[in-house]
């Protein structure tokens, strides 16, 4: 690992990783300390999930949504990974000096919005307001608490051979729009966010069948890093069918233009689920009839060959090695 911090240890792949085993886990682990996205917190005769995360994204603007709604979507859907109703958060605004006041009522507003879509309340916070160029703008910060639903129980690694590996929908929206909201590359395409909250998607799957090994929301190093890090935890390997994974039309222009691929692009409105096989369809049926899930796809396989690897059949029939994920690609996603 490098001596110093780089953009590549908070994208999410390889790098953010090494930090998390070498610093963070490494002087905190114990019990509770999870790779899932929200510990598990046995209390009386109840378990929780609990979660924390931080939002810098740049711009914090962008078609589909805002800081905002993002803090609230990200914090949400931890929980709802984990099968957890989601039931209160708290958040922390670090506020630059000089941000416009009507910027940041537009955000909290937003936060508002989104909070009771998702049936979650917002109980407390901390405000602080930063120097002149200390900040970048705003960073928002959400802890959440949730009741885990009884019956229910999902980790990155539970997946087990013969398992089916869904998508909610299509992949990379998210990243594909703030890359284009930075207009760095002078692109006209019309690609708007995925952000949303998906505790009522994760619900429905939960009442069609308890029986989900994984649930896992795909932001930053999309579904590909995701896919990597479920791998390593199960020890299993994944087979995927590229023609299967749904890409809508402009991200892929998108991407084909720039050599980028949608699996590591981030999404924000997207869950990655592994269950059995015999389970999968009705799963999928489920998920096609909810507002943020209609394009749900089986895309994939979990198998006891090529532990810890990402094999992708390609459009011609052949069989790849997906990249382990690595670098840094787009930074301040979320």
């Amino acid at each position: 690992m490098n001596d110093v911090i780089t953009l590549a240890h908070g994208a999410g792949g390889k790098q953010t990783a090494e930090l998390i085993d070498t610093v963070f886990k490494a002087h905190f682990s114990n019990p509770q300390f999870t790779a899932d996205d929200a510990a598990v917190l046995p209390i009386d005769n109840t378990k929780l999930a609990f979660t924390t995360d931080g939002f810098i994204v740049s711009p914090p603007e962008f078609p589909g949504g805002n800081i905002g709604k993002l803090s609230i979507c990200g914090t949400v859907n931890d929980l709802a990974c984990m099968g957890a109703q989601p039931l209160y958060l708290s958040c922390a605004f670090v506020i630059e000096e000089g941000f416009p006041l009507a910027k940041l009522e537009s955000y909290a507003a937003a936060m508002e919005k989104t909070a009771a879509e998702a049936g979650v309340r917002i109980v407390a916070g901390d405000t602080k307001v930063a120097g002149k160029g200390q900040v970048d703008n705003l960073f928002i910060t959400t802890t959440g608490i949730g009741r885990i639903l009884e019956g229910v129980h999902t980790s990155g690694a539970q997946a087990k051979a013969g398992d089916a590996i869904i998508v909610t929908g299509d992949v990379g929206r998210h990243g594909c729009t703030i890359l284009l909201a930075r207009n760095h590359f002078g692109i006209d395409a019309e690609v708007t966010s995925d952000c949303a909250p998906l505790w009522g998607t994760v619900q429905s799957m939960l009442e069609t069948t308890k029986d989900i090994h994984v649930i896992r929301d795909a932001t930053r190093g999309g579904v590909g890093t995701v896919l990597y890090e479920i791998a390593s935890q199960s020890h299993a390997g994944i087979h995927l069918d590229s023609q299967a994974i749904p890409v809508d039309g402009n991200v892929r222009g998108v991407c084909g233009m720039l050599g980028l691929e949608p699996l590591y692009l981030a999404c924000e409105g997207r869950l990655v689920v592994f269950a059995p096989q015999d389970k999968a369809a009705a799963i999928v049926e489920t998920l096609r009839k909810g507002p943020y899930s209609q394009q749900a796809a089986i895309i994939g396989q979990v198998t006891a060959e090529h532990a810890g690897q990402v094999i992708m059949r390609t459009e011609i029939g052949t069989e790849t090695l997906l990249p382990p994920p690595g670098g840094e690609l787009l930074p301040r996603i979320c």
